[in-house]
């Protein structure tokens, strides 16, 4: 993995990281924001530590464990990555209320616009802040944004120990056996 220096990591904050979408997804993964790390690479949730990837294939999304720079391959499992907020900080706590809540606006947008089944946002307080529903729970959601069903998946982040790999892929692997049906 490339190093990058605390300086060359705030200078991307500045930097969109770019959806990895198409119309009609099995699942559209939603993170929360990106990091620094992923802001200086382009890749979804790469930072060293972070779960998503381990737990998107523990879980049976993927067959093989992918890399961050992988993550076009995603698009072949009908799998993709979004954000409810664009711009890139170094935790999640940078945040303001107003952020999330825009971003949600511009995130149901985009799901109506690209249809998947299934919208997955990863991270119970961003979605709870962003659709303004205090007590969402991880899990399937009674929201329904055109025809697509929402369901809430604990965050990967390293920093979330309330959750380990294990029981962050059991809870992946319910979305996926629902994304089948």
């Amino acid at each position: 993995m490339t190093r990058f220096t605390q300086a060359e990591l705030e200078a991307a904050r500045d930097r969109l990281v770019p959806d990895v979408v198409a119309g009609g997804l099995r699942v559209l993964f939603c993170g929360i924001n990106p990091g620094l790390m992923t802001a200086a690479t382009g890749h979804h949730f790469a930072r060293p530590g972070n779960r998503f990837w381990p737990v998107l294939h523990l879980s049976g999304f993927t067959p093989r464990l992918l890399k961050p720079a992988e993550q076009g391959e995603l698009l072949s499992y009908g799998l993709g990555i979004t954000n409810v907020v664009a711009r890139a900080s170094a935790r999640a706590d940078e945040l303001t209320a107003q952020e999330y809540r825009e971003g949600g606006r511009l995130l149901r947008e985009k799901v109506v616009r690209l249809a998947p089944r299934w919208l997955a946002v990863v991270g119970v307080t961003a979605y709870r802040v962003a659709f303004d529903d205090r007590t969402a729970q991880v899990g399937p959601q009674e929201r329904v944004i055109g025809g697509t069903r929402v369901w809430v998946l604990p965050n990967p982040s390293g920093l979330n120990a309330h959750w380990t790999a294990a029981t962050m892929a059991e809870e992946f692997a319910r979305l996926r056996v629902a994304a089948e049906g």
